[in-house]
């Protein structure tokens, strides 16, 4: 009688352990965390891409993000990238399957091709989806309406673009709330913007494209100091990566330029930083590089494929 009260007791110890670490609150995974061509990159046969051809367990998608409530059982996109096919698997092996195959709602920050084309996969070649909401800012929005194939979307009532406005908060789910924020950046076709992720008292910033911070008219100092989690630019870790092609055709802050930037926060503040939106030539893509050393031991993080980040 005695055995089989003790075990009932380590039983019901280990179901209230188990309960007690269940959350409903909100999470984030990072879906990928290259460059809009994503890692080994289309063409490269240098030695930045060999190590990834050679094995293809080094392969990184491109940068986009899910945002999940496991209290209402959605998600969200944050970017539709040229590898949504695998990005939608991998969401659904980290959560083991327990939400729909489809985001509730897809969130663009521009018109870069890494960071809307995975809509192609919204079609009636594809998907078929039928009026899956995509918000997109008026530039971004006017550009899908009026441009093929993005158009036929729109017409065929594959997607449904619901309008978004600088500074303007978008309420997801009783306090979940995301806003987008103008940024300057290349806008050839549209406006790019970064997005801060609310849970409560958590923020978080995903800047995946800026020009350089000096020409935001807002301090990114201040932006990390008032965050949670800071997921941000790092395209280049330097000036040298591209051969024989100006650097100056594609700004954006050098991961380099970056530590000098935040050197005047403190190692508290630094941790929130997460470096993503890795170029193919980014040593940060090989974590036995000095690179990679020199921007742990600087307090820095590096983005990470597969990541979860709690909100709490």
């Amino acid at each position: 009688m005695r055995i089989c009260l003790f075990i009932f007791f380590l039983l019901f110890e280990g179901m209230c352990s188990a309960q007690g670490q269940h959350s409903n609150d909100p999470y984030i995974i990072v879906l990928g965390i290259a460059q809009d061509a994503g890692y080994p990159q289309a063409g490269c046969l240098e030695d930045c891409c060999k190590r990834a051809w050679n094995d293809p367990s080094q392969k990184r998608l491109v940068a986009s993000l899910a945002l999940v409530d496991p209290a209402t059982k959605n998600w969200w996109l944050f970017d539709a990238t040229p590898d949504i096919t695998e990005q939608l698997q991998l969401f659904r092996k980290i959560t083991h399957s327990e939400y729909a195959v489809l985001p509730k709602a897809v969130f663009l920050t521009h018109g870069h091709i890494g960071h809307y084309t995975g809509l192609m996969y919204f079609g009636r070649e594809v998907m078929n989806t039928s009026g899956l909401t995509v918000y997109a800012m008026p530039r971004m929005q006017s550009f899908l309406q009026n441009n093929g194939p993005w158009s036929q979307l729109v017409q065929l009532k594959n997607i449904s673009i619901s309008s978004l406005a600088n500074d303007k908060t978008v309420s997801l789910a009783p306090g979940i709330d995301v806003t987008p924020f103008l940024v300057p950046h290349r806008d050839e076709f549209t406006e790019t913007v970064g997005f801060t992720i609310t849970h409560k008292d958590f923020k978080l910033i995903f800047i995946p494209d800026i020009d350089k911070w000096d020409k935001w008219d807002r301090s990114i100092n201040t932006v990390v100091k008032n965050s949670s989690i800071a997921l941000l630019d790092g395209t280049f870790f330097s000036d040298k990566e591209l051969k024989g092609r100006s650097m100056s055709e594609i700004p954006h802050p050098f991961v380099q330029e970056s530590f000098t930037q935040f050197e005047g926060l403190t190692a508290v503040e630094k941790k929130k930083i997460i470096f993503i939106h890795l170029n193919h030539t980014n040593p940060l893509l090989d974590p036995s590089s000095k690179a990679y050393t020199e921007t742990s031991s600087k307090g820095f993080s590096v983005a990470k494929q597969g990541q979860k980040i709690e909100m709490k």
